[in-house]
């Protein structure tokens, strides 16, 4: 399955999910989601777009995304799973000894126009790396930091092996809207990231790019030092995107 970024893809509502499971709790969390959850999801006109948990995932996340069509399909859609039966019945059965989740952390995203989308892998190919980036921009800078996405960063990213996904932007409304840049990118494997973040930075049109976008700001686009973070992921074997 495909979710490029069409012109029609563009205006789908995206929703960014991590799911604090309760000590001990993440495997049984993810059996019933690959039971039940993303079919009773299916059912009530979510699409599944990608389920993830970190590679080093020491607070038991699991890390989903779904899109709709806008925010009003959501809450109905939401709305009709919470009541659904079978979802009911389902909650009391997987949480007869105690509750899987202990936390829910909710995003609504938007795809930028420069957005690819989530290619899928080749067909047979061994599961990718991805890692979700999240770029915080200092005040006013987030147009810029777009244009230097869409007209340098992405193309220099292809370039070093690393392939593009989807880009973000929050819905308005939400914290961090007006300077938050959330993007995934894929990688074949651990090694292959390093060496092509390492061959990026050093290269010279890079280096050039980042300098006038900068100069141009009166100094780095995003706010430092912890203005970029950065999360490696490894999908899960019911993700539609791997």
């Amino acid at each position: 399955m495909s979710f490029t970024a069409t012109a029609q893809e563009k205006q789908r509502l995206y929703e960014l999910r991590t799911y604090h499971a309760e000590p001990g709790k993440l495997d049984a969390l993810l059996t019933r989601f690959r039971d039940h959850t993303c079919k009773l999801f299916e059912k009530h006109g979510m699409t599944n777009v990608a389920y993830f948990v970190p590679v080093d995932n020491a607070d038991n996340l699991l890390v989903y995304l779904l899109a709709y069509p806008d925010k009003e399909a959501r809450d109905k859609a939401w709305k009709e799973f919470g009541s659904d039966e079978e979802w009911k019945k389902v909650v009391a059965e997987s949480e007869a000894n105690g509750k899987l989740v202990g936390k829910v952390d909710e995003l609504y995203l938007m795809p930028t126009e420069f957005s690819p989308g989530f290619a899928p892998a080749a067909a047979g190919a061994p599961d990718r790396l991805f890692e979700m980036r999240t770029y915080t921009t200092g005040p006013g800078n987030l147009p810029a930091l777009h244009q230097r996405f869409k007209n340098h960063t992405i193309e220099l990213f292809k370039k070093h092996g690393i392939t593009n996904m989807s880009y973000f932007r929050y819905l308005g409304g939400q914290p961090g809207a007006e300077n938050t840049l959330l993007y995934f990118l894929a990688h074949k494997d651990a090694e292959t990231a390093s060496s092509s973040w390492t061959n990026f930075r050093a290269d010279p049109v890079w280096v050039a790019a980042k300098k006038a976008s900068e100069d141009a700001a009166g100094g780095s686009l995003t706010v430092l030092p912890d203005g970029v973070k950065s999360v490696f992921l490894k999908p899960v074997d019911f993700s539609p995107v791997k």
